[in-house]
């Protein structure tokens, strides 16, 4: 993931003139028109679905009385839908005219299915409008992370994935305050309705956004081609080294509920039930500020110094995070824990998107992302679902091992993957 003066990481000559310009006029000019548009877009996105999220156990259980069976039956579909759309959404995306109605139409499309959970009369409406939703949320990653390298210049792909990471955690922040005003001014099936504007809002950003990369006028128009995720391809050479370092880290990449309810359990013999519940949500506040905060100096990082160190520092982060969680025995040991995973996947993140969009050829980039987008959707879901099972089989301690291995087994993978593409 790292590249010389001479030579960027997909093999292709940054030198001369074109190569002077970009670290001249990096540092200044990183933050485009584009790459603030669709950061904008992230956070406005965020701030939108995270209300239906938040609102959704009290929704479904609570107001249409389905069973709480059902809310993991409507998530993991809606999870799996997207882990999908993602690999289809890269052959969109690998064409730029595609790409850029696939990053419009998916952002007004998540927004609107998502805001009409709020007039759902019943627990199959839910699920299918959450699953279209998320499926759109999917079929739009690739082409906002293609649409960015188009916006950014080569010698600042860090901080611009840097920056849109920052603006979805800060999203993801702001989201379930927002909730709770909504809930209080509208109710519970107003404020998912209202939900819709911010969403709304995120596709005109990325409409901007669009508008802008055209107006440059430095990415060439090619003719449409057949669409088809080209994942043999994708996985060749010193890009595929690295998809299988990042699948091994996504192996062990645990959703955050398991963070939270390893807190609860831990925080609870002192604090009770309703004290432990409350301070672990601080906690999770806690870890998405860290990540908010990390993002951009990760992506100054991976511009100075290459992805793979930034990546490489997140992974060890986390190594460190969940063995304070499988040892955790007082707030403090788990405040740490929180913090280091925050920050630990706000370098992790930057860092992924970053490489893929240095070692692709631009013709590619569409499909990698996409690879991208399914490893982290199915390797999410293994390393929940393991976990899960040995946090139930043996021990909540024990469990976090699992993942901790994985961590482990990605920097072996990433110091193997760097070893053999200095021999080639």
């Amino acid at each position: 993931m790292s590249g010389s003066p001479s030579e960027d990481e997909g093999g292709r000559p940054t030198g001369g003139a074109e190569g002077r310009s970009v670290a001249a006029t990096g540092p200044r000019t990183w933050l485009t028109r584009g790459v603030l548009g669709i950061g904008l877009a992230s956070f406005l996105s965020d701030l939108g679905h995270e209300v239906p999220t938040a609102l959704l156990p009290s929704f479904l259980v609570g107001t249409l009385g389905a069973p709480a069976a059902a809310l993991g039956l409507v998530e993991g579909a809606a999870d799996a839908l997207a882990g999908a759309a993602k690999l289809a959404g890269g052959a969109l995306a690998d064409d730029p005219s595609r790409r850029r109605a696939t990053a419009v139409g998916s952002y007004a499309t998540t927004a609107v299915l998502s805001g009409l959970i709020g007039a759902a009369g019943a627990p199959w409406q839910v699920g299918v409008l959450r699953g279209g939703a998320w499926a759109a949320r999917g079929l739009r990653t690739p082409a906002r992370n293609a649409l960015l390298a188009e916006a950014a210049t080569p010698g600042a792909y860090g901080r611009a994935y840097g920056f849109e990471r920052a603006m979805d955690n800060l999203g993801a922040i702001a989201g379930p305050l927002l909730g709770v005003a909504l809930v209080a001014a509208l109710g519970v099936r107003g404020a998912i309705l209202a939900s819709a504007v911010p969403g709304l809002l995120a596709a005109a950003a990325v409409f901007d956004a669009v508008r802008h990369i055209r107006a440059r006028g430095d990415a060439p128009r090619r003719p449409a081609r057949q669409v088809r995720p080209r994942v043999r391809a994708v996985l060749r050479g010193s890009l595929g080294r690295t998809m299988v370092a990042i699948a091994a880290f996504e192996v062990g990449n645990v959703a955050a509920t398991l963070l939270i309810l390893r807190a609860t359990e831990v925080l609870a013999p002192g604090r009770g039930p309703r004290g432990a519940a409350a301070l672990s949500l601080v906690l999770y506040t806690a870890y998405n500020l860290a990540a908010t905060l990390a993002s951009v100096p990760a992506g100054r990082l991976a511009d100075r110094r290459g992805p793979r160190l930034a990546f490489a520092l997140g992974v060890w982060l986390f190594l460190l995070a969940y063995l304070a969680f499988a040892a955790a025995g007082d707030g403090l040991v788990l405040a740490a824990a929180f913090v280091l995973a925050g920050v630990g996947i706000g370098c992790v993140e930057t860092a992924e998107h970053a490489a893929v969009a240095r070692l692709a050829p631009p013709p590619l980039q569409g499909s990698a992302f996409g690879v991208l987008g399914a490893a982290q959707s199915l390797g999410n879901l293994v390393a929940s679902g393991v976990t899960g099972l040995l946090w139930t089989a043996v021990a909540p301690g024990a469990a976090f091992l699992w993942p901790a291995a994985w961590m482990a087994a990605s920097l072996s993978l990433l110091a193997l993957g760097a070893r053999r593409t200095e021999r080639s």
